[in-house]
């Protein structure tokens, strides 16, 4: 039966050794690689070689953890997806595709330092791509990642979703302008947000190479002195939520003149030295009427009784810079988008499923789940070009997941892409896109 097909109620099954794939689409993504000389930067990485003369070259294993997460793979175990698609082996020139196993191998291959050393290339590498955007603005933030397992720096901490379980607790820190993750370190669940803040921030200057820090925005658990005044050594302007609690809720009191911006919505602005602070700072504080229906902030705990007090939600946020208080407020509130990112690297790209016993091959694995989420940003922007930026689940049906095969005679290598006649034009301007990718000026 298996020789002559199979049958069905009104259908038959036959099978057929042509190469086909569903995701002729990622066609764009390996001239965009191209175009960017990836593999040419990244035989200078130092990816670790293997330890055996039959293992797979870290170029291909890299490419294909990549490919793999483009195409939907948020488990190492998914990857055996791209292994079992002959066409998109050979679109990529893989002699043979690797099981997951060996894309496990070379990520618990590093440690901490070829970690670092391996990331700094990556980083510099692809800020360089947007040689046009000389100034940027950083915004810091960290998650929690509930982990289920016996995972090393796995512990207890800070975790709002899963109380009382073991986690990790990244910090993060992203490009607003071009939409790019500038850094990634993993650390214990029961790490404070602002934990080796100053080492991270150092590593992320030198990921950014020649880029100009305009602005670093942080919410309150980096509310710190120590990072005020590192900042301020360094002259990075900055905007930092502050943590209310009972002395600043005593000064934020007192205040009376508050200005309306519109009803229900009221900004101030005062000088606060909290205890052991060397000087006073700028503080604008916004406060917002509970009966708005998203109105964030929090209740002045200490004053709960008073009915003044009662009906509102305050926000304060500590700033270096000379602008007009609204202007500040608004200016943090494009902070939040940075939540929209890590939301989608969760979702999309196996932030908080990529991982390993080994806390260096976690990291490792996350590091470059982290430029998969990179060149996809530049895939948007340098080849889609759309106002609407799109998540990588939405991409799959907008040009990714696209019927290919190989045309029958070898010799011509060519993809032949199943696309109706009114879409090919619009496919062949992404080509040209990709073929030279354009510059990323930012929003």
């Amino acid at each position: 039966m298996g020789q002559f097909g199979l049958k069905g109620e009104g259908f038959s099954v036959s099978f057929s050794e042509r190469e086909v794939t569903a995701w002729g689409g990622l066609a764009l993504f390996k001239q965009m690689l191209d175009s960017m000389g990836f593999r040419q930067a990244a035989a200078d990485w130092g990816l670790p070689a293997p330890r055996s003369n039959r293992g797979y070259a870290p170029l291909q294993l890299v490419e294909q953890f990549i490919v793999s997460i483009w195409c939907g793979a948020c488990r190492f175990a998914h990857a055996e997806t791209v292994r079992m698609d002959g066409t998109l082996v050979r679109l990529f020139g893989w002699t043979k595709a690797a099981g997951h196993k060996a894309i496990m191998r070379l990520f618990g291959r590093f440690d901490m330092l070829s970690n670092e050393r391996v990331q700094a290339e990556i980083y510099r590498w692809c800020f360089g791509k947007i040689g046009a955007l000389k100034k940027v603005t950083l915004d810091v933030d960290s998650t929690v990642i509930t982990r289920n397992g016996e995972q090393e720096g796995a512990a207890r901490g800070y975790n709002t979703n899963r109380r009382g379980r073991v986690s990790h607790h990244p910090l993060l820190a992203f490009v607003a302008e071009a939409r790019l993750v500038a850094n990634f370190w993993l650390r214990s669940g029961n790490a404070h947000s602002a934990n080796n803040f100053l080492q991270f921030l150092e590593s992320t200057l030198h990921h950014l190479g020649d880029k100009i820090v305009g602005l670093l925005r942080a919410d309150s658990g980096f509310f710190d002195e120590t990072i005020l005044l590192a900042l301020e050594g360094k002259c990075i302007p900055y905007i930092i939520a502050a943590r209310l609690t009972q002395p600043p809720q005593r000064k934020l009191y007192q205040v009376s003149d508050w200005w309306a911006l519109e009803a229900g919505l009221e900004l101030a602005e005062l000088w606060y030295q909290a205890g052991g602070w060397k000087t006073a700072r700028r503080f604008i504080v916004v406060r917002q009427s509970v009966k708005r229906k998203t109105a964030p902030g929090k209740t002045l705990s200490l004053f709960a009784d008073d009915p003044d007090i009662q009906g509102w939600r305050y926000g304060a946020f500590v700033t270096c810079l000379d602008l007009p208080m609204v202007e500040v407020w608004r200016t943090y509130r494009g902070r939040a988008d940075c939540e929209n990112r890590i939301k989608e690297l969760k979702a999309d790209f196996g932030l908080d499923a990529f991982n390993m016993r080994n806390f260096w091959a976690t990291e490792a694995a996350l590091g470059f789940a982290m430029l998969a989420y990179n060149l996809m940003s530049l895939f948007r922007q340098a080849v889609l070009r759309s106002r609407i930026q799109h998540t990588l689940s939405t991409l799959h049906g907008l040009v990714l997941s696209i019927g290919a095969s190989w045309h029958r005679d070898a010799s011509q290598n060519r993809l032949m892409l199943s696309l109706p006649r009114r879409k090919r034009a619009w496919f062949a301007g992404l080509w040209n896109h990709a073929s030279v990718p354009s510059v990323i000026l930012g929003p």
